[in-house]
């Protein structure tokens, strides 16, 4: 795995930085892309203190220009791209489908669908006449990509579409040696789940707090996904607190 280069979208924290340091202990080249420059810069200093390369490019993966020139960035300071974590994502305050704006819902879609194929589309191009050809492209999907939380529509509904966008990745990159796969996160400690251990509501309108894990298990994950030829893929991959309310009836 040492001397391979990543994509990171949402690398300036949580799920995002957990993963670019996780790659760097294996000798990554990390290319950071987030808006936020502040938080880019410290996962820069982890990735390059655990043994990794890294290089920061300011991206708003809604903006289809912002996305080509990351690409563009990456393959011209490493050559390649042998690797895209699709991460960046955002949400809303739970609200009724009743009294959500449509503002909220397309910021929500713009991000997490939108900005995810513009990501996957600039990696195929680059992955596709590279030599050798071909990469690994791997979408942060969701447990939402099964199961909503109450009030949750823009979210759910773009993390369900990530599972499509994932299938026809998948099926679509065999003729350029590209595997795509997806992975449903339940309840990592970042500071977006914090909420989680305080309480949230269920199913039945009760507020139960919710068990979290450690969110470097995520970068341990992604590392083994691209750690597989690409002859393998793991087209889904749900990992998740053991003792949170998804299995079963709670």
């Amino acid at each position: 795995m040492s001397g391979r280069i990543a994509v990171v979208t949402g690398a300036g924290s949580g799920i995002g930085r957990a993963v670019s340091i996780a790659l760097a202990r294996r000798g990554y080249g990390v290319v950071l892309a987030g808006r936020k420059v502040d938080t880019l810069r410290e996962t820069a200093r982890l990735v390059d203190a655990a043994g990794g390369r890294s290089l920061i490019v300011p991206t708003d993966v809604t903006d289809p220009q912002a996305v080509s020139d990351l690409f563009d960035q990456a393959v011209g300071q490493f050559g390649r791209v042998d690797l895209l974590f699709n991460n960046a994502g955002t949400n809303i305050a739970p609200q009724p489908i009743e009294d959500l704006s449509f503002d909220a819902w397309r910021r929500v879609i713009d991000v997490n669908l939108s900005g995810a194929f513009l990501c996957l589309q600039a990696a195929f191009r680059a992955m596709k006449d590279q030599t050798p050809r071909g990469g690994r492209i791997i979408n942060n999907g969701s447990i939402s990509a099964h199961s909503p939380r109450p009030d949750s529509t823009p979210y759910t509904a773009s993390k369900h579409a990530i599972t499509g966008l994932t299938k026809c990745a998948s099926l679509d990159g065999r003729k350029y040696d590209i595997a795509c796969g997806q992975i449903d996160i339940g309840n990592a400690s970042t500071d977006m789940a914090a909420a989680m251990t305080a309480g949230v509501r269920q199913a039945n309108g009760s507020i139960a707090a919710e068990p979290v894990m450690d969110v470097a298990r995520i970068g341990e994950a992604i590392a083994y996904m691209d750690s597989l030829p690409l002859d393998a893929n793991v087209q889904f991959m749900t990992i998740m607190a053991t003792k949170m309310p998804f299995v079963g009836r709670g």
